[in-house]
């Protein structure tokens, strides 16, 4: 099959963040190309904990829906040291949040997930699977790529080129580039078994444990009657022979033995890991950008790999879509490596914590562990120190996105920099969250604003009316009633349970300004028509264009 001679986007590997870049792009209007060298979704479970967050970038394409009907939720977990519990704990949630903190599922359901949201625009968002990156020269207008596909050489022009190609990548590789860090010699084996089980969706650790002494065993429940399997080997092992299933079997039996799981089962997959703690220094190299494994390698524990990369896909989508809509210069480009850099540096520092508990490198970090969860049996205090810290958005306060802080007074949780807490909103009978308004424009958040600002809300809106997408208006009022809260900005929504006060510290009169990525740009306590006109102008020319007209009048 012919390749396209030219695209204004080729996205070099169709996983997860390959596939969900696509689809976000697509949303946005922007065309793409992905080429996967595989010929179908990955094998094995591999990345299995979705996070609150990559839920939320996968709504913004509607693959959150068949996501959470199909993948097991869960709140928390459980460490044991030996055969005694040493450890519970519970992550931060309540019945009112839209998702789970955690969705356990298999990587290929997300793959196919995010596939599924790429077809519902077929004229923008094309797959080629079977086709490797053989070759790219970059210049200042576009990269010029060579793709081996159907025994062939064929080459593609492309304005922009996202490196999605995993921990191995190609275009990495093809650009010189290194990446950063350390390795830890500790090695796992990544089983996955199919057995029933109706134990609760819980993550479940031991330490130590009877059934493989010396070793530290994990253990997720999958959809499908599918258990994840991870167990460390010893340092003087063969790792191909770790993997062979004369090996791997009865040490899985042992576990299951210990800890009643008696209903027959079968393994489907064995694999091995070792962790690491990678990044390239930028995500940047002109008209090259990189996200997800091709540009950083974090470890799993912690659940920061997949989820971090699809984090950098919501990052990166809206900013790309702006600069090829000609919305913004390409130097808005760099703040996603700025902001994405920065994020791999935080997801690295707590995963190399988790790895040197999970996994200690050496004599004494042995010591420390086998310390703590002595301790852990007889004093609570200590086991905190147990805690696995699970993926969290990351904040970015050093953007230069990062507009100054008008509203200080509000607290931190929502400042300028912060991910956008979330909140449940009633639009008269109807549930809304504030995260729903995201994935698309700017939005302009209003806390029951007074006449004056709201008919300026209501101007700048349709100043933005014919831009891609164009700036949304979300009021909010505490029973102030129904309406549709976005658009014309005509409706309020009412804050019935009071998250959005207690979770922006919002007073009325507050007015926060979101990027499409779900990111606190600035925010302000009464702003004047001024402030919120600058702030926009560099996303929303047509502002800047309808103040320079008002000025003339």
């Amino acid at each position: 099959m012919p390749l396209p001679a030219h695209v204004p986007v080729l996205i070099a590997g169709g996983g997860p963040v390959g596939l969900t870049l696509a689809a976000l792009l697509a949303e946005y209007g922007i065309a793409s190309l992905t080429v996967e060298a595989d010929d179908d979704y990955c094998r094995g479970s591999r990345a299995i904990c979705i996070s609150r967050r990559s839920q939320e970038i996968l709504g913004w394409v509607g693959a959150d829906k068949p996501l959470m009907e199909t993948g097991l939720a869960w709140t928390g977990g459980r460490s044991y040291y030996r055969d005694r519990e040493v450890l519970h704990f519970q992550m931060p949630h309540d019945p009112l949040q839209r998702y789970a903190p955690m969705v356990n599922i298999q990587q290929y359901s997300v793959e196919e997930y995010a596939h599924q949201a790429m077809q519902r625009h077929p004229d923008l968002a094309a797959l080629q699977w079977s086709a490797r990156v053989a070759g790219l020269h970059a210049d200042a207008d576009g990269v010029t790529v060579q793709i081996d596909t159907d025994g062939s050489r064929q080459t593609v022009r492309a304005d922009w080129l996202i490196a999605c190609d995993g921990g191995r990548s190609t275009v990495r590789e093809a650009m010189g580039l290194k990446l950063e860090g350390m390795q830890y010699e500790g090695r796992y084996v990544i089983v996955d078994i199919e057995q029933a089980s109706t134990r609760p969706v819980e993550r479940l650790a031991w330490f130590d444990p009877p059934s493989n002494p010396g070793s530290t065993l994990l253990m997720h429940r999958q959809p499908g009657n599918v258990w994840r399997v991870d167990y460390q080997i010893r340092d003087d092992e063969d790792p191909d022979e770790a993997v062979k299933p004369e090996n791997v079997l009865p040490r899985v039996q042992s576990h299951l033995d210990m800890i009643g799981e008696t209903a027959p089962w079968k393994a489907l997959w064995i694999s091995v890991y070792n962790a690491k703690c990678l990044t390239l220094a930028q995500y940047r190299h002109g008209r090259v950008l990189f996200a997800g494994d091709a540009g950083h390698l974090v470890p799993i524990f912690g659940v920061r790999g997949l989820n971090s990369g699809l984090d950098d896909a919501g990052n990166l989508a809206w900013k790309l879509a702006w600069v090829l809509k000609g919305q913004a210069p390409d130097s808005l480009l760099d703040s996603y490596s700025i902001e994405r850099v920065h994020a791999t540096r935080q997801n690295l520092a707590y995963g190399a914590k988790s790895t040197e508990f999970m996994a200690p490198p050496d004599f004494g970090f042995r010591l420390m562990r086998e310390a703590a969860l002595r301790l852990a049996l007889v004093d609570e205090a200590v086991r905190p120190l147990i805690n696995p810290r699970q993926s969290a958005p990351i904040s970015y306060d050093a953007s230069p996105l990062n507009l100054h802080d008008g509203a200080p007074q509000a607290g931190p949780a929502a400042a300028p920099g912060q991910p956008v807490p979330d909140a449940q909103l009633q639009d008269g009978p109807a549930v809304r969250y504030l995260s729903q308004s995201f994935g698309r424009g700017f939005v302009l958040l209003a806390v029951s604003p007074d006449a004056s600002l709201a008919r300026e809300l209501n101007a700048l809106a349709t100043a933005t009316q014919s831009a891609p997408h164009p700036l949304q208006i979300v009021q909010v009022g505490a029973g102030a009633g129904s309406g549709s809260g976005s658009g014309s900005g005509s409706g309020c929504l009412d804050d019935a349970h009071g998250q959005l006060r207690q979770r922006h510290g919002a007073a009325d009169g507050l007015v926060t300004l979101i990027r499409p990525d779900g990111y606190v740009l600035g925010r302000w306590s009464a702003p004047d028509a001024q402030q919120l006109r600058a702030a926009l102008a560099p996303y929303y020319p047509s502002i800047a264009q309808s103040a320079t007209q008002e000025g003339q009048a």
